[in-house]
């Protein structure tokens, strides 16, 4: 339908002297009329009848995917520089720039299933952000027998697929089947601190949690041809605040358990170069199996500098195998 504006003066035939001032005031209220309707339609808010009306909105920047890069560790984000910012404090009561206190994003509860009422502890190995803290993670901690580096930054494949990126990766899957049979799963960290945690503190939090069972996920930096996982198990340590005693016997069966189960899993073979072909190895230097007590594991899932472990290190497909290795392993020791 067109608009008939008051510029629009067909021939009429003769009127009446007495109307034309009438179409003249008419003529001169259309145009008024007609700029208050377009103000009105401009300004006014919408109603529950009406669609709404706004201007268009400006692109943005697509939102920032925060998830780490195969290609190796994520720089600085500006969340990472705040929680620089906001440093925790030691026990001394000085800050040291590492929150010790974050937590982990509050979880929805477990769910039904086997596993339930079990709490397992699993431990990322390394952080993606400690090669940007290397005073931090290069002090010294008590280990019980001895005092050792905080931290490292792990190992990574040869271009450039770091440790810390794997291991979180193969974490999270691990959480995600440990959930559904009904565990309560706790993390070390999950890339919500810039760096650390440092060993003696990672077997704190599983004692803290007084788990039922704790792994320590890692790759191992050996030469190439170096091929195969091992599972570490703690030695029997007495030191300082080190006594493995108590968790020497039930560590070994978490262990064992899962060496075998990720052997059918993952189709890896035990290491040609650690533990004699077992696929176990015992130590009594690292602080996270020597302070801890409760049972505990760690499991170097291959060789980082070997071509074909790297290969299968790098597969989202492979990784998924080995974190349902460790599950069913976990399982399997939770249950009896």
């Amino acid at each position: 339908m067109s608009y008939v504006g008051p510029e629009f003066d067909p021939s009429q035939p003769p009127r009446r002297r007495i109307g034309r001032p009438l179409a003249v005031a008419v003529a001169a209220l259309v145009p008024t009329c007609l700029a208050g309707w377009l103000v009105y339609q401009a300004t006014s808010e919408p109603d529950g009848n009406e669609p709404a009306r706004s201007l268009p909105a400006s692109s943005s920047p697509s939102a920032d995917r925060s998830m780490p890069s195969e290609a190796g560790p994520p720089s600085p984000s500006k969340s990472d520089k705040g929680q620089e910012k906001d440093k925790g404090k030691g026990e001394d009561g000085k800050g040291d720039g590492n929150d010790s206190s974050t937590k982990p994003p509050t979880r929805r509860p477990a769910a039904d299933g086997p596993l339930k009422g079990k709490v397992v502890v699993v431990d990322p190995g390394h952080n993606t952000g400690n090669f940007r803290h290397t005073a931090e993670i290069n002090r010294q901690v008590d280990i019980g027998t001895n005092r050792k580096e905080c931290d490292t930054t792990g190992t990574s494949t040869n271009d450039g697929y770091t440790e810390a990126t794997f291991t979180l990766d193969v974490a999270r899957r691990l959480r995600t089947l440990l959930e559904k049979q009904g565990a309560t799963v706790k993390f070390t960290q999950d890339g919500d601190r810039p760096w650390g945690p440092c060993v003696d503190e990672r077997a704190r939090i599983g004692n803290e949690a007084r788990a039922d069972a704790v792994v320590s996920i890692h790759a191992d930096g050996s030469g190439a041809g170096n091929r195969g996982y091992h599972v570490i198990l703690p030695a029997k340590v007495k030191g300082g605040a080190a006594d493995t005693s108590p968790i020497v016997a039930p560590s070994r069966e978490l262990g064992e358990r899962i060496a075998g189960k990720f052997v059918s899993a993952t189709g890896s073979a035990p290491s040609n170069y650690v533990g004699g072909g077992t696929g176990l190895d015992v130590r009594s230097d690292l602080g996270g199996l020597n302070l801890s007590t409760v049972p505990k594991v760690f499991i170097e899932c291959g060789n980082m500098r070997d071509a074909k472990d790297a290969a299968l290190l790098k597969s989202a497909e492979w990784r998924q195998k080995a974190a349902r290795g460790i599950s069913e392993g976990i399982d399997g020791f939770l249950r009896g």
